[in-house]
């Protein structure tokens, strides 16, 4: 190949955004040369490599703009340590069709005990499907929305939140909020009911969301447009932090501490 050829090459990467056939030329080329690869094989593994590369420069960007507080990953997952969790149900989620369907995943359970793990382990695989993802904690959320009401920007933001086609709410249930945070969340469900999907990681059972959103008719319009197209998990057994203190002997559960 000319030094003419090759530049119009580059130069026609460049303008059709063929990243990374333009910075792999070469090597291709003498892959192609090496193997006597067809026109058309060439053609089919340039062209695979270079989709395959904007796949995951997408994936990346997924998942920084997901906002995930940790990398976890579904693979890292201990279902062994914790048996109440249905490695199906958690295989199927990760195809993304809950978001496909606009339904909704509500995982319930005590603190510790993988609820937030499942929740980033789903939001990535998600990602990876092709849809996009937003993960805040349910203070954070509030607080956004009460700000945003307070300074007239409330439909703003609502429409920020409810435009990802699964957000993520954790930690849903750990602080009580006023009536008037529960209103605000009311909205955005609201917003998002049917259109598209939201998961919910909460340490409250249904009968306790009455006293978390001290109103008892907001927490059932929430509950019943949440509910009405989902999957629910509820996680049982010992916190993960816990286990490891017992197992490091700094934490000894209170009725062993009783027998001793």
């Amino acid at each position: 190949m000319s030094d003419i050829t090759r530049q119009r090459v580059l130069e026609h990467c460049k303008r059709l955004y063929l990243g990374l056939i333009a910075q792999r030329l070469d090597g291709l080329l003498e892959d192609a040369a090496r193997e006597d690869l067809t026109y058309l094989d060439f053609l089919d593994r340039i062209l695979a490599a270079e989709l395959a590369s904007k796949a995951e420069k997408r994936v990346r960007m997924g998942i920084q703009i997901a906002h995930f507080p940790a990398q976890k990953t579904l693979e890292e997952f201990d279902f062994q340590a914790q048996p109440s969790v249905d490695p199906r149900l958690v295989r199927e989620l990760s195809t993304g069709r809950f978001v496909a369907n606009a339904t909704n995943v509500l995982l319930f359970g005590p603190p510790g005990v993988g609820k937030t793990h499942l929740a980033i382990g789903l939001g990535r695989a998600v990602v990876a499907a092709g849809y996009t993802v937003l993960f805040v904690t349910a203070t954070e959320l509030i607080a956004a929305l009460d700000k945003a009401q307070s300074e007239g920007r409330l439909a703003e933001k609502v429409a920020q939140y409810a435009k990802p086609k699964l957000l993520i709410i954790d930690e849903l249930g750990y602080l009580p909020f006023e009536k008037r945070a529960a209103h605000l969340l009311f909205q955005l469900i609201v917003r998002r009911y049917e259109r598209t999907a939201t998961l919910i990681t909460t340490n409250q059972m249904v009968t306790q969301w009455g006293a978390v959103f001290g109103d008892e008719m907001i927490a059932a319009a929430l509950l019943d447009r949440l509910l009405h197209h989902s999957h629910t998990m509820v996680i049982q057994g010992d916190s993960y932090r816990k286990k490891e203190k017992r197992r490091s002997g700094l934490w000894t559960p209170p009725s062993e501490s009783a027998r001793q």
